[in-house]
């Protein structure tokens, strides 16, 4: 029987094996482009429609005190980020350049909890990993400058962490398509049925069997791409069926740069010398190592970097499994669907209504969400139960009332989900100003009762005033 100094001594052994530093170096160098052309394909008006015009921002827990700087302040940052993310690809000022890049991004990431996206918690973090892994010890000025920062190879550690990472992805988000809905052909029955003019293949979008094909080969590609990635035999025609994937969803989908990060993510899964490969074929290109290149020395502290490693990635498994707590179909209770790679799985709309009442005159008044908040905030606070709470809170401290009493603010939310008839979502007689912020399952929302509709039926004819879910 193996003790566990033994198994702890194998694993350091393998995380600390020396592998080429060149995959590392193409996933920095990529990721760091695509970090640029993030930052410069939004504008000044963009930052300011995001978070200066909303008269309120949603909050994460424990992040409350996030708070949005002036408009000209919160500009110069999101554009300093664009020169961070220059500097993480040129590989100058590395650590400094990744870790500015981190806390800047993960901080427009926590002005407005509305604004979540998977793709923006990916890039989040990747860039609190790049801290630590040694990425910039070839094709970096910092390499060029300081000859002790040249290396040829690295830990292995830093490669299966990157690579863990994009594992984690894919393999939640498949795991999340084993649902009654996606295994019944939603939410990509409608999706499908409004990009029938893609290229060659549009034409099919509408038939059952497309509709099928594609929820089932999605399932099937995101649970076994990362086995297939990791078998040298299959490997290249894995890469070839996930990067077909990744592109058929950036045309079809508005997914922003999502399909071009998961790519560049998954080139991690080949030899980690295959940059150096490439380039060796081209002759006047030759990327054979120099006499000043050395392997990176060891840390003196291995035991720590493991114990974090591991830590890292428990959690990253942990979180997303945390919805088997709440007992609740999570197609309903959307909260569940955050850091989670729940994606695409969901086709929502809603029209939401609150009711402001001051118990000292009796006075009610109706407010329409969209008098405060912007369209994304007014469409993800209508069906995750912790933002309804949180706007009414807002409401009753800022709205006029007549005496010492508080105003008491009740919601008429209505959601389709996936094709559905509309149904409550909320308890419409709770005062919600009066109730916490839930961290689970509130005793106020409603239970989903109507079943997936039996014939494929458009949902965009329930609500007019609609809403969906961002897709990555």
């Amino acid at each position: 029987m193996i003790s566990p100094k033994s198994l702890w001594a194998a694993c350091s052994k393998r995380a600390f094996a020396r592998v080429d530093i060149a995959s590392l170096v193409f996933f920095r160098i990529t990721f760091g482009l695509l970090m640029v052309w993030e930052v410069l394909r939004h504008s000044r008006q963009w930052v300011a429609a995001c978070w200066i015009e909303p008269h309120f921002l949603f909050k994460y827990y424990g992040f409350e005190w996030v708070r949005p700087l002036p408009e000209n302040g919160l500009c110069l940052l999101w554009f300093a980020l664009g020169l961070c993310a220059f500097l993480l690809t040129i590989g100058f000022f590395y650590r400094a350049a990744a870790a500015l890049f981190f806390l800047g991004y993960t901080y427009f990431f926590l002005l407005d909890q509305a604004r979540y996206i998977n793709h923006f918690y990916l890039i989040c973090l990747f860039s609190f990993l790049l801290i630590f892994v040694p990425s910039n010890g070839a094709f970096s000025i910092d390499a060029w400058l300081k000859s002790q920062l040249r290396w040829q190879t690295v830990p292995a550690w830093s490669l299966w962490l990157l690579r863990a990472q994009i594992g984690v992805v894919y393999f939640f988000g498949g795991l999340a398509k084993i649902a009654p809905d996606w295994l019944r052909g939603e939410p990509m029955r409608t999706r499908m049925s409004h990009n029938t003019d893609f290229p060659l293949i549009g034409r099919f979008f509408r038939e059952e069997w497309a509709v099928y094909a594609v929820s089932y080969g999605g399932l099937l590609l995101d649970l076994l791409i990362v086995p297939l990635l990791l078998w040298r035999r299959t490997r290249l025609a894995a890469f070839c069926l996930a990067a077909g994937f990744h592109l058929i969803n950036a045309r079809a989908f508005s997914i922003g740069i999502f399909p071009w990060l998961a790519m560049a993510a998954t080139t991690l899964f080949f030899r980690p010398d295959w940059p150096r490969r490439l380039m060796d074929t081209f002759r006047w290109v030759k990327a054979a190592p120099s006499p000043g290149i050395q392997d990176m020395r060891s840390s003196r502290q291995p035991s720590f970097i493991l114990a974090f490693v591991i830590s890292y990635l428990v959690i990253q498994v942990i979180v997303p499994l945390r919805y088997l707590l709440s007992g609740t179909a999570t197609e309903w209770i959307s909260i569940d669907h955050r850091f989670s790679w729940r994606m695409m799985l969901v086709n929502r709309q809603a029209r939401s209504y609150f009711y402001v009442t001051d118990p000292n005159t009796g006075r009610e008044r109706q407010v329409i969400p969209q008098q405060f908040l912007n369209a994304r905030q007014s469409a993800m606070m209508a069906y995750q139960p912790d933002m309804p709470v949180q706007f009414a809170h807002y409401l009753s401290a800022t709205m006029p009332r007549s005496g010492l009493q508080p105003l008491r603010v009740e919601a008429r939310i209505m959601v389709s989900v996936n094709g559905r008839k509309p149904e409550l979502f909320i308890d419409p007689n709770v005062d919600l100003a009066a109730e916490p912020r839930p961290c689970g399952h509130p005793r106020w929302l409603l239970p989903i009762g109507e079943p997936l509709p039996v014939l494929p039926q458009n949902p965009s004819g329930n609500l007019p005033a609609s809403s969906r879910d961002e897709l990555p």
